[in-house]
Parts: C-alpha cells; sequence; structure tokens
C-alpha cells in the first residue's frame, strides 16, 4: 500500500511495456524471416510473492503471462516465445539492493538452497540454450533457474 503510483507505473513502464514493445516491434521482421525465438526476462517473482515488491513481482508476472500469450498467437509463424525466470544472481544490481537494505550478503546467500548465488553466465547459458535449435519444442515456457528457491 506504499508504493506510489508514479513507482508503479515505473516498473511496469520497464519490464512489462518495455518487453511488450520489444516483441511488438520483433514479430513483424522475425514472421517476414520465416520464424525465430525470442526469449524473454522475467523472475521468479512473477510466480511467488515478495515482500514489499508488488509492483515488481506484478511486471513480471505480466511478462510471464505476455511470453504464453504471444507463443500462442504466433506459433503458427514459426516464432517461439519463451521467458527466463532467474533466481537471486551475484550481479552489481542485487549488491546495491544488498546494501540499500542494509542486508548481510552472507545472509542472502544463506537462504539459497544451492548454498550460493547465481551468476550471470549461468543466465546467459540457459538463454542460448532457450533460443536455440536444442529447444525447438520449447514454446510459452517459463525457465526458472534459481538453486532451488521456488523448490521449498
Amino acid at each position: 500500500m506504499d508504493t506510489e503510483l508514479e513507482e508503479w507505473e515505473r516498473v511496469f513502464a520497464v519490464n512489462a511495456r518495455g518487453t511488450f514493445l520489444c516483441c511488438k516491434h520483433a514479430i513483424p521482421r522475425m514472421t517476414a524471416a520465416g520464424g525465430g525465438s525470442i526469449v524473454n526476462m522475467a523472475s521468479i517473482a512473477g510466480m511467488v510473492g515478495l515482500r514489499n515488491r508488488a509492483a515488481y513481482c506484478s511486471s513480471k508476472g505480466a511478462v510471464i503471462a505476455l511470453t504464453r500469450a504471444l507463443a500462442l498467437d504466433h506459433v503458427a509463424d514459426g516464432i517461439r516465445v519463451n521467458c527466463i525466470c532467474p533466481g537471486t544472481v551475484d550481479s552489481p544490481w542485487v549488491r546495491r539492493l544488498v546494501g540499500d537494505a542494509g542486508e548481510a550478503m552472507e545472509a542472502l546467500v544463506a537462504r539459497q538452497p544451492l548454498g550460493r548465488l547465481g551468476t550471470p553466465e549461468e543466465i546467459a547459458a540457459a538463454v542460448l540454450f532457450v533460443a536455440s535449435d536444442a529447444a525447438a519444442f520449447m514454446t510459452g515456457s517459463s525457465l526458472v533457474i534459481d538453486g532451488g528457491i521456488t523448490a521449498g
């Protein structure tokens, strides 16, 4: 209830509208080229709730729903649409958030079933897989890469 409307709209503009616009402008070109693969970036936050992150969770949930809808809308065009749902990744952004919240990185790591945060390289490898022909039977899917945090 403390989220300001401006903050809500800013988060949606980046996460949901930005993803929509990228897809909207890529799909006609992909259709003309005979198909392709779109990999959207969502988050496990779009699948589970996080305290004090209503706008972020909602916007990433919108990306997951958009991914599913576009997958069905464009399957006949030879376009596969999937998304990646990372958990906590050791990145400058996460380190800044941890510092701003006054939380210790060790406490964040301790919550991870695998005992560590993900790496940007692991997320990139998942994107490469989903975009590749090795995932040719995959569309409308959300690939969760979270070190097991949503398993429990």
